[in-house]
């Protein structure tokens, strides 16, 4: 291993065990408990969870300068996927492995539009981190029934069940949150969703 190998594998380490504090002290302020990590654990699948407090549900993500903590008290089953739009993609490659014939026509529809690609993808991310089962089925199976104009909705794959998602632009990220979700006769209303904005990763 030579010296810049060593110096990155440092320094991915200490940007990780940055995160790790920044997340368990939101976790503590949030649910107003103490949290050290002996007190994280995760499952099978690698879905974090508060041993103590399975009740409180939370998931999070992060790109090369973004980091995405979603919490809540009610809502079980959440996952977050974050994106820079400028992160180098191959698109066509990836959109051709990972999105349902329906959204692959609906991207083509709008002139392989980078943003919807990045809307459909943070979806699929966060609805499979909900479930839990991170990457572990075929992602062109679940069609996220994303919506080129609107910024939320519901979708459902056999074995996956039903979940619900809402889709944020934030300057130049694409965020996306999921959950659990079941639609009654009495329809469907999304929780109150509140979005708090942090320095940015490089800063934590």
């Amino acid at each position: 291993m030579n010296t810049h190998d060593a110096d990155q594998r440092t320094w991915i380490q200490v940007r990780k065990q940055a995160i790790y504090h920044y997340r368990n002290q939101q976790l503590k302020d949030f649910f107003q408990i103490e949290v050290i990590p002996e007190d994280l654990a995760v499952t099978e699948h690698g879905k974090p969870y508060l041993k103590a407090h399975p009740e409180y549900s939370f998931n999070h993500t992060h790109s090369k300068n973004m980091y995405a903590l979603a919490l809540s008290k009610q809502v079980a089953n959440l996952g977050v996927d974050i994106e820079e739009l400028s992160r180098k993609v191959r698109f066509e490659a990836l959109a051709g492995h990972a999105f349902h014939p329906e959204e692959f026509k609906i991207w083509q529809s709008l002139d392989y539009d980078p943003e919807y690609w990045f809307k459909v993808w943070t979806t699929k991310e966060a609805v499979l981190k909900a479930n839990g089962l991170g990457i572990r089925i075929n992602l062109n199976e679940l069609n996220t029934q994303v919506h080129p104009n609107q910024d939320g909705g519901m979708c459902a794959l056999q074995g996956l069940g039903t979940y619900a998602y809402q889709n944020y632009r934030i300057g130049e990220c694409m965020l996306s949150v999921a959950w659990q979700a079941e639609q009654s006769c009495r329809g469907f209303s999304f929780p109150q969703i509140q979005i708090y904005q942090h320095p940015p990763l490089h800063n934590i």
